[in-house]
């Protein structure tokens, strides 16, 4: 059965969980966990991604992000590649070092934001890298202790979280660290991570009751939320699959695409492709990039190779592409 395709869009909510290959170790000592927090700092702030919640394993770790300028899928690529060449080049070692593919699950934003949080930030404390609480606090290797106010990061967002507990810091960090004292409580939540129909619905009880009732709900494991979340994601999912199908059936081709930029931006279309740092032929090839990458399906590397720029330029381009073609209500296809 091939692949589901992740979901993604700007601002969506994700819980990335990403491991080692066969489970093997990813962080070794406190050097790798330096280096992999040096590394997530840059491509969170590189990307304008938002960062809730962090906390590295020894074998995996878990991220809470928000989409910002770039897909979480550029923000992981960065992550990952450059992290695991770092590793093995310290170690000595060759072949990949995490699981084909990591996973990442689009979640509702309520119920769902503080649970994971402090999910995420437990796990140190449920693995046995921590005793109690007040260890927690400190571990510097979770967004915990940040939000304590115990180690500093640069591009964890507090602010936004810690404000859903309270308007000034020294209460919001009581409450927060109150929250997560019962969570230890709660113990272990797979709902949070595994089964998308079960999660979907509440947990097991509920999908045993509708089982009896003899009702039958849609779920998926790239989601975290209720049936009607589950439903409008996959919707919008699969009205971006047509739409890139549709293209796809056309014929439509990335020359295609900068014709029509070209025919837009009043140029001649081979001057799209001359590297150059006017201010039209930035727009022009910005507009090529939105509309191949996020229209056509081309992927950035690919484009990246024929303009003779670098992915992270590709994805900085996609970005301003995209508003040039939101001000001007600009349209690939008329």
């Amino acid at each position: 059965m091939p692949r589901q395709s992740r979901i993604d869009a700007p601002g969506a909510l994700h819980h990335i969980i990403a491991r080692g290959i066969g489970r093997r170790r990813i962080f070794d000592d406190d050097r790798d966990r330096d280096d992999f927090v040096q590394r997530l700092a840059t491509a969170i702030t590189q990307t304008r991604t938002a960062c809730y919640a962090w906390a590295l394993m020894p074998n995996h770790f878990h991220l809470l992000v928000r989409t910002g300028q770039s897909p979480v899928a550029t923000v992981m690529r960065r992550l990952l590649t450059g992290y695991a060449v770092g590793y093995n080049r310290r170690h000595r070692r060759w072949g990949h070092l995490f699981q084909n593919r990591y996973k990442s699950i689009l979640c509702q934003e309520e119920p769902y934001f503080l649970e994971l949080v402090r999910y995420i930030h437990l796990n140190p404390l449920r693995a046995g890298l921590v005793k109690d609480l007040a260890g927690l606090d400190a571990y510097g290797y979770a967004g915990h202790s940040a939000l304590m106010g115990n180690s500093a990061n640069g591009f964890q967002d507090m602010d936004s979280l810690l404000k859903r507990f309270d308007g000034r810091a020294g209460t919001a960090r009581k409450r927060y660290r109150s929250f997560v004292q019962k969570g230890i409580e709660i113990g272990r939540r797979p709902e949070l991570i595994g089964g998308g129909l079960i999660r979907s619905l509440g947990g097991w009880a509920s999908v045993k009751a509708l089982r009896r009732d003899k009702a039958y709900i849609k779920g998926d494991e790239r989601i975290l939320g209720d049936a009607d979340f589950v439903n409008e994601v996959l919707a919008k999912a699969q009205e971006d699959y047509e739409k890139r199908r549709r293209l796809a059936s056309m014929g439509l081709t990335v020359d295609d695409v900068a014709g029509r930029v070209a025919q837009l931006m009043q140029m001649p279309v081979e001057q799209i492709w001359l590297p150059g740092k006017r201010r039209a032929l930035v727009q022009a090839r910005s507009l090529l990039c939105f509309w191949s990458v996020r229209e056509l399906g081309l992927s950035m590397a690919a484009l990246g190779r024929k303009l003779g720029i670098s992915c992270t330029a590709v994805s900085h381009s996609i970005i301003r592409g995209q508003q040039i073609a939101r001000q001007n209500n600009y349209k690939l296809i008329e």
